[in-house]
């Protein structure tokens, strides 16, 4: 396998000369499965597990290997073992499901990300904006695919929902079944251009991807008539490289995608609220109650929409509420060391005396 087709380039040859291991294998993660991993390097596909040290030193999840990372394989007669992840030059995450507060690498070494949204009873614009937040952090370049074209009632009047928060990101209406903007899509596929497909269940991710390769290459599964709302096909990440050129990245739909690290993202994202904010009477205005408020100022003639101001400042508030936890966890951290610390300095002290 010629790893140059899987999106092997300078950036990971010098970072895996700097690990001075010549005798492990680069390799690409094509799948994760659990406690597995199936990577691809020169020699083929290959079953993987990561070593006990990694496994041992990991403190969270981006500690593991995620789909799209590169790593250096120890490679057996018919198994792999994963000794080390190479850097990564962009990745997509979200909080993990749960209680935990935890980063999930959703896809690795990215390109270019596709946040794939239907046009039919799901259409759901504030969703959007939540994909287009993180989509913008990952270090990828986003683009939005309103899918299913067919089946709008008004595929214009959704256009224009998404033209207004999509500022410079370009948007491509498609049709697997007509084949309208498929063409648009195959210019983001050239080479080994690695493009991650994000979006609720039933958005038709699959199908997309099928269509582009020419094959049935994954499942796909009706949607409900009543609602839109589809099944998980999709299981697992997976990485897939195209017969004419290109890596997609399917991945489970996320109906509920919950925010992680959005700094520059908020900013890109809500620019038109940013930019009309430099306006406010006070800086840290909060564009609630405030006099001299030029967002509220904006809203009330019409040349701001107020339904973007209640999402902009719902993803502000989970973003602080996630800076304050972060700030926290760090705060506990240190208090924990601190105290190992002390303990192992008073038990020096007590064996010296002794």
């Amino acid at each position: 396998m010629d790893l140059t087709l899987l999106g092997w380039d300078d950036f990971f040859a010098d970072a895996c000369r700097a690990m001075e291991r010549p005798d492990l294998a680069p390799g690409r993660v094509v799948v994760q499965h659990r406690g597995f991993y199936r990577v691809v390097s020169e020699r083929g596909e290959t079953l993987c597990q990561i070593t006990g040290k990694m496994r041992h030193k990991a403190n969270e999840r981006p500690d593991y290997p995620a789909v799209g990372d590169w790593v250096l394989v120890e490679l057996h007669s018919h198994s792999g073992v994963i000794r080390e992840i190479l850097p990564r030059k962009s990745k997509f995450s979200r909080r993990a499901a749960g209680e935990k507060r935890e980063e999930q690498i959703v896809a690795a070494n990215v390109d270019i990300v596709w946040i794939v949204t239907a046009l039919d009873h799901d259409f759901n614009i504030r969703r959007v904006e939540r994909y287009l937040t993180l989509a913008r952090e990952s270090g990828a370049r986003p683009r939005i695919i309103l899918s299913k074209l067919d089946m709008s009632p008004d595929p214009s009047a959704d256009l224009e929902l998404v033209n207004a928060i999509a500022g410079t990101v370009p948007i491509t209406a498609v049709s697997v079944r007509t084949g309208e903007g498929i063409d648009e899509l195959k210019k983001d596929l050239t080479g080994a251009t690695t493009v991650a497909l994000l979006g609720s269940s039933g958005v038709g991710k699959s199908t997309l991807i099928n269509y582009l390769a020419g094959e049935e290459l994954l499942k796909t599964n009706e949607v409900r008539e009543k609602d839109s709302r589809g099944r998980h096909t999709t299981t697992h990440r997976e990485l897939i490289r195209l017969p004419h050129g290109g890596i997609v990245i399917d991945t489970p739909g996320m109906r509920e995608i919950q925010l992680w690290e959005i700094d520059e993202g908020l900013q890109e994202t809500f620019e038109d609220i940013e930019a009309v904010a430099a306006n406010c009477k006070f800086g840290d205005c909060r564009h609630e109650n405030e006099p001299g408020c030029a967002v509220q100022a904006a809203i009330e003639d019409d040349s701001l929409d107020a339904s973007r101001l209640t999402s902009f400042n719902q993803l502000r508030r989970e973003k602080e509420h996630f800076d304050i936890e972060t700030d926290l966890r760090a705060k506990l951290a240190k208090k924990s060391s601190d105290k190992s610390l002390q303990r192992a300095l008073r038990a020096h002290l007590k064996t010296k005396r002794s």
